[in-house]
């Protein structure tokens, strides 16, 4: 079970305890990694982990202006770094060093965090092996995949701060299973290169965190776009059960009812219901992931054979039954339907949904990816909101316009307080 007794401080009350002298980054450091030589036996979040941070972090000083100078990271480790593997959670690439960190990785140095090690993933983050990642509220769930390692890490408080990815439901949906916020960034805000690509329409870098202002200190890392300020007054949200609302558990129906009663001293919930034409999203989904996905794995099919887990050689012979064709035309459709939402959210400041079906299931599976990959073919920006007061983590989804990512995050304080 999560052991609550150890408290590591959010990114922004690291960074001011390191430029007041209260505590200096190669302490904070050291309490991150002697965190993970505590818990991580049971946790298992990291595959890999930098034994050049504490160096790194002593070179940190006090009166460092990077916004994040002596914050430690996690970085899913399917995302290129110089100075450690990158492994995919494959047997294919257990010793690969790449020669550069991708972009994301690089940003996060150049503004001064400490790259503390890799998090373990869902193979490729696609399919093929799970992660091996136990859920830190309860070991015997699992944390939701494919970012399984960064969400429980920091869950798990390891680290404040962490990077995975989204190409259906891989960062909201691990988040909710943990009880932490996350933020899935609009398409294409965040370069994705040096970045293990699936489905280049939809794969997306995700942010995590234990605080909504962490989060916008790594929206100024990535240059998120400024949005028009929130209106003055009351919040407009539109309630969306989504077409799959029949397959919700019992617990997130619960919350979902309760929503209008335990937002109403500071937002208006209206029904928000997709025409019935969406209800084709997730199979829309599917075919562009699969499609893309058998041009992202065919190398590795043709040059690895059977070295390569049959999941994948499933996505390149397209056994699921989609054809390339059905892709241009799934990509004529989600065109269609994405004009169709924008115009929709012109009526409501945000979308509230389910984040997930219910509780982080038993076992090492990702879970179902239902309740996310809609928003993601969408390519809307998705915020996980925990939800208190539940026996496990639960978590809603608030959703905006594209670009309008940092909306979320000013509206997010005024929510949380009453979920």
């Amino acid at each position: 079970m999560k052991d609550l007794s150890f408290s590591l401080p959010s990114a922004t009350e690291i960074r001011h305890q390191i430029r007041s002298g209260q505590r200096t980054a190669l302490e904070i450091t050291r309490a991150c990694l002697g965190r993970i030589a505590q818990r991580d036996p049971m946790v298992r979040a990291w595959i890999s982990l930098n034994p050049e941070a504490e160096a790194q972090a002593a070179a940190i000083t006090a009166d460092d202006p990077r916004p994040l100078a002596g914050v430690p990271v996690a970085v899913k480790d399917m995302i290129e770094t110089r100075d450690l593997p990158t492994t995919h959670n494959s047997p294919l690439y257990g010793g690969f060093r790449p020669a550069a960190d991708a972009p994301c990785v690089e940003l996060l140095r150049a503004a001064g965090a400490i790259i503390l090690g890799k998090t373990d993933t869902t193979e490729f983050a696609a399919c093929g092996r799970d992660a091996m990642t136990a859920n830190p509220f309860d070991p015997a769930r699992t944390p939701g995949g494919s970012s399984a390692g960064t969400a429980a890490a920091v869950a798990d408080f390891h680290v404040p701060l962490g990077l995975g990815t989204q190409t259906g439901g891989s960062t909201i949906r691990p988040a909710a299973f943990c009880g932490i916020p996350a933020l899935k960034p609009s398409w294409g805000l965040i370069s994705t290169e040096g970045v293990k690509r699936y489905a280049v329409s939809f794969d997306t870098v995700g942010l995590f965190a234990r605080e909504i202002t962490d989060l916008v200190l790594l929206a100024d890392v990535y240059n998120l776009p400024e949005a028009a300020p929130l209106r003055e007054g009351r919040l407009r949200l539109g309630l969306c059960p989504t077409p799959y609302a029949d397959q919700l558990a019992p617990e997130m129906r619960a919350v979902l009812d309760g929503l209008a009663k335990d937002l109403a001293p500071v937002a208006d919930i209206t029904p928000f219901d997709l025409p019935a034409d969406m209800a084709e999203l997730d199979a829309l989904h599917r075919s562009v992931q699969h499609c893309e996905g058998a041009s992202a794995f065919l190398n590795l099919a043709r040059a690895r054979g059977t070295l390569l887990h049959d999941d994948f050689h499933a996505r390149v012979d397209l056994r699921e039954g989609f054809t390339q064709r059905q892709n241009f035309e799934a990509y004529d459709a989600l065109a269609r339907h994405r004009m169709t939402v924008e115009t929709m959210l012109e009526e409501v400041d945000f979308i509230i949904a389910p984040s997930a079906p219910g509780f982080a299931p038993l076992g090492r599976g990702a879970g179902n990816p239902r309740f996310n990959a809609l928003w993601t073919a969408l390519q809307l920006p998705v915020l996980n909101l925990p939800v208190s007061g539940q026996t496990l983590p639960l978590g809603v989804s608030l959703i905006a316009r594209r670009a309008d990512d940092r909306r979320l995050l000013e509206a997010a304080p005024k929510l949380l307080p009453y979920l």
